[in-house]
């Protein structure tokens, strides 16, 4: 059996996986992360005055890391690594005990754009975070991740639909109900349930952000274990190799020639509205504050921003061998041929030459191969936070990411190699220019 050349690294992004089902385990992931290498959590509260070295910011299921050492001249432009911490799944509505002909159901909603076929079938948990009372009238958050078989959303019988191969329809309020248990739907069964796991007491819950995962494990696929096959790669591939990045960048010592972020956003796959997506001022807010508080002024901060790169970092197609005809015929992407450069005219990515030029001088630093992608003519192209942040913030942005197949599905598929390639290009990217 050939060797998988970034194995460990491919071992490493597994193990991050299974800690991050929701984008607030993401977030925390990357903390603790971040923490081992010498990062700092600021508060927003907080006073930065005179903060250096590496310091990130939570909000919610986003996170803003840097690493600015002593003596960092304040307009030192920013290298800037954007992606996103949430995934397509099914979420748990406010009023979620529901049930029809004898079964205990959870009432959910779509969160993105789901193939609702992949959620058929599945051992789901529940995950995400909890609003509790705390002391004084405060409120505070606390995850909370169930990996056990609680739910499963049932497909149809064949016998009861023959047609089913023709083609299946999936009504989205009728269908997509998973069931937990029998008889008559029980208010408050499935709070006391999630605030048992999260060791918390019904009434102390004021609220929650919940959602499902697929509790299969990630792991290996292939003849040679030459893919990876799990929930989540499309984002948390791009987030895991940008804490890598970051956390090799605060270790290798000297004076930085930049200074290194890390801006993994939530809400992408909705379109980034919300006050931790592409679209609010976060990324800018902090950023500013991180000038300011090593002494810089208004004109620092906007020298440091007009030097600024940004790569955005997202999940890319492979061309899927049984449907060739749907991807152009001069771009098809290959599992470990190294990650793709995205590129479309109408501004869906916000590659230009300028960002072509810099991403494969990083992958030539890092002996790593790359690939273009631009979508077929025929069929519509997604997009990323990429010309997100490029607007906000007016900085120069290339997309890129790994290619996979079954993107958005409850299972992906990326090649084994690829985020260790990702990985090594963005570490010379944060480091190098």
């Amino acid at each position: 059996m050939t060797p998988v050349p970034h194995r460990s690294h491919a071992d490493d992004l597994l193990s991050f996986i299974r800690a991050s089902p929701s984008p607030y385990h993401a977030v925390a992931s990357a903390a603790q992360r971040l923490e081992k290498a010498g990062f700092r959590e600021l508060r927003g509260t907080d006073d930065w005055t005179g903060t250096t070295g590496g310091s990130f910011v939570v909000s919610g299921g986003a996170l803003i890391a840097w690493y600015a050492p002593e003596g960092t001249p304040c307009p030192t432009p920013f290298r800037i690594i954007g992606t996103h911490t949430d995934s397509p799944n099914l979420r748990i509505k406010p009023t979620p005990d529901t049930g029809s002909a004898g079964w205990r159901q959870i009432a959910v909603e779509i969160y993105g754009g789901v193939p609702l076929n992949t959620w058929l079938d599945r051992d789901l948990g529940i995950s995400g975070r909890l609003a509790l009372r705390g002391p004084g009238g405060l409120t505070d958050s606390r995850l909370v991740q169930i990996d056990e078989p609680l739910l499963r959303v049932p497909q149809l019988a064949i016998h009861l639909d023959r047609s089913v191969n023709d083609g299946l329809s999936l009504d989205r309020q009728r269908h997509i109900a998973p069931v937990w248990s029998l008889g008559a739907a029980e208010e408050g069964a499935l709070l006391r349930r999630v605030a048992a796991a999260a060791e918390a007491e019904p009434d102390e819950v004021l609220g929650w952000d919940l959602m499902l995962h697929d509790i299969q494990p990630p792991g290996y696929l292939g003849a040679e274990r030459e893919f990876l096959v799990s929930s989540r790669l499309d984002n948390l591939v791009s987030v895991h190799a940008g804490v890598t990045a970051l956390a090799g960048a605060a270790t290798a010592g000297g004076e930085p020639a930049y200074i290194p972020v890390l801006a993994a956003f939530d809400h992408e796959e909705v379109g980034s509205g919300s006050d931790t997506g592409a679209q609010s001022p976060l990324l800018e807010r902090v950023l500013s504050r991180s000038v300011t508080a090593r002494g810089g002024s208004q004109e620092d901060w906007s020298r440091a921003l007009s030097g600024a790169f940004c790569v955005s970092a997202d999940m890319a197609h492979a061309v899927h061998p049984n449907y060739a005809e749907r991807h152009d015929p001069d771009h098809r992407p290959l599992p470990n041929g190294g990650p793709t450069v995205k590129v479309n005219v109408n501004q869906r990515y916000a590659t230009d030459s300028t960002g072509i030029a810099m991403f494969t001088s990083a992958c030539e630093r890092a002996g790593a191969p790359w690939q273009p992608f631009v979508s077929n003519n025929a069929m519509p192209c997604g997009t990323s936070i990429g010309p997100l942040t490029a607007a906000r913030l007016g900085v120069r942005t290339v997309d890129v990411g790994v290619p996979g197949l079954s993107m958005h599905s409850a299972r992906e598929l990326c090649g084994a190699d690829d985020p260790g390639y990702l990985a090594a290009i963005l570490s010379e990217f944060v480091t190098s220019g």
